[in-house]
């Protein structure tokens, strides 16, 4: 067998793997929902008044978070991209950690904030809150790219700061804008933990209609019908990030390399000002939901945290919070090495291709777990895999499976960017030498990219440790994980369901905040969140 034979039958085993995988546990749930919403009376649930409102309602939050996420991730964006400061690193941290947070640690954060009942505000600048470090690191990943000779000549000529921002500096930085709102929005859209939360039952989107018709309605025909549409909204939105996102590697293309970052001068102050209140903002909520983790009726104290020994109130949990923490710790486990294995074949995949078309098309079609609602994938769960032999529908594995879906996606956009740097005249001598194109892999691009690959293994690990969406669906009562435990506390009354669901909160933020900063040590220059 050939050298170059050998290759296409490594690319085509590994694509088999990815593929099938994506088709049993991605498109096959998927297309169930489809078809059930195509079957059922789907003209009478779009006639519905209610639902168009529920529409309007998604949308119209969605598009208010995106325009404060977009107005309070410019300031940071610049400071990341063109400053010289200490304690950049932190900044990173700070900015990053509300993005992995789980979502419904948000939804806490910010109703131990602005109290328990909720409403649009809250709602709107808690999508934000999350989906800030979309818009700072997507932005400064351009922003660093582009040439101060630029604006130099536009001031020289006359143009005042404000006028050389908006004519030469902001339609260079379309691409990465049109790429971050479209994410944001996205987000935003299916955001499922923040409105189930602040939500307070009157305030429904799409997504938390679709888990209360499935759930409590049992209206599966009319939850597929919502799932339907929202889900051309979400592909919608998916195909709008990946051309923005097209455009923005175009122009990295013809700008130099960042070497444009300088101490702040004169009135970039005032930008260093303006993005320090936007991190004062970043933490409030974070604060407040510490706090709230420490109060009780009598004063402070630590009942909470002692609570997580027990199971709650009685008849509120099957298992101690403790024990919720440990199934989270082992799901994300599972998830993350499925989540690696898959990743990193993916990224072989779409590194050895060599048609653009396929690749880009292979690439999109890798990206839309992370864009289809993690509602819409559980419930298709709940409808297929029952089907198959060995009850999977019922299986342990089951949790981890769908949250590999959610992690993988992550772990190809911050390997895939590290693999196609590496230049390929080693991997050719390598192959001239006689290596195979598993070694070539093992002895050339694992050595490159062994620091990328555990960013991204621990990046994963915290995005799995708070999935919601899904894992509310599948995870079993007797075996739920800290976010389902947390959301079930919240659904029962009493001061100590109240305080273990704010003490297991924090104690998910306490670890999600570590493996950030464990993550950022291993930065290699990607950022994860910067290619979505």
């Amino acid at each position: 067998m050939t050298g170059e034979l050998r290759r296409r039958v490594a690319v085509a085993l590994a694509a088999a793997v990815v593929l099938g995988f994506l088709g049993v546990f991605f498109a096959w749930p998927v297309a169930a929902i489809i078809g059930l919403g195509v079957r059922g009376d789907v003209g009478a649930v779009l006639a519905e008044p209610a639902t168009w409102r529920l529409v309007g309602f998604t949308l119209g939050q969605a598009a208010a978070s995106t325009a404060v996420a977009l107005l309070c991730g410019l300031p940071l964006a610049y400071v990341l991209a063109r400053l010289v400061l200490p304690g950049t690193g932190l900044l990173r941290v700070a900015v990053t950690v509300p993005f992995v947070l789980p979502t419904i640690v948000v939804g806490m954060a910010f109703r131990a904030l602005f109290g328990a009942e909720g409403g649009v505000l809250p709602i709107v600048l808690a999508n934000a809150f999350f989906n800030v470090a979309v818009v700072a690191r997507t932005v400064s990943g351009l922003w660093g790219h582009l040439d101060r000779r630029m604006e130099d000549a536009a001031r020289s000529l006359g143009a005042g700061r404000l006028r050389t921002f908006t004519s030469v500096t902001l339609p260079a930085l379309l691409p990465a804008l049109g790429s971050a709102a479209a994410v944001v929005f996205l987000f935003s859209a299916t955001s499922f933990g923040v409105v189930l939360v602040l939500g307070g039952g009157r305030l429904r989107t799409l997504e938390t209609e679709i888990y209360l018709r499935t759930v409590q309605l049992l209206d599966l025909p009319g939850a597929a019908a919502l799932s339907l549409l929202q889900l051309v909204a979400v592909v919608a939105a998916l195909l709008v990030a990946t051309i923005a996102r097209r455009r923005r590697e175009t122009a990295l293309r013809l700008r130099a390399p960042a070497t444009t970052a300088r101490p702040p001068q004169g009135a970039e102050w005032w930008i260093v000002g303006l993005a320090g209140a936007v991190l004062c903002g970043l933490l409030a909520p974070i604060a407040s939901l510490l706090v709230r983790s420490v109060s009780t009726r009598d004063g402070w104290g630590l009942a909470g945290y002692r609570a997580l020994l027990g199971t709650g109130q009685p008849g509120t949990l099957e298992v101690t919070g403790l024990e919720a923490a440990l199934n989270s710790v082992r799901t994300a486990v599972d998830a993350t090495w499925m989540a690696l294995l898959l990743g990193l074949l993916a990224s072989f995949v779409l590194v050895a291709v060599r048609r653009r078309f396929v690749a880009e098309s292979l690439d999109l079609a890798l990206m839309l777990p992370l864009g289809v609602s993690a509602v819409t994938v559980g419930f298709g769960y709940l409808i297929t895999l029952g089907s198959l032999p060995g009850e999977l529908r019922t299986s342990p594995l089951l949790v981890p499976f769908a949250q590999a879906l959610v992690v993988t996606p992550l772990v190809i956009r911050t390997v895939l960017p590290v693999l196609r740097a590496i230049d390929d005249r080693l991997r050719q001598a390598a192959a001239t030498l006689g290596a195979g194109p598993w070694r070539v892999r093992r002895e050339i691009d694992f050595p490159l990219a062994v620091r990328s690959v555990l960013a991204a293994a621990g990046f994963g690990f915290v995005v799995a440790l708070g999935e919601f969406g899904a894992t509310s669906f599948l995870a079993r009562p007797d075996a739920p994980t800290l976010p389902v435990a947390i959301a079930r506390l919240l659904g029962r009354p009493g001061e100590l369901n109240s305080q273990l669901a704010y003490a297991a909160c924090a104690l998910l933020m306490v670890v999600t905040v570590l493996g950030v900063v464990l993550i950022e040590r291993l930065r290699v220059g990607t950022d994860a969140v910067e290619d979505f």
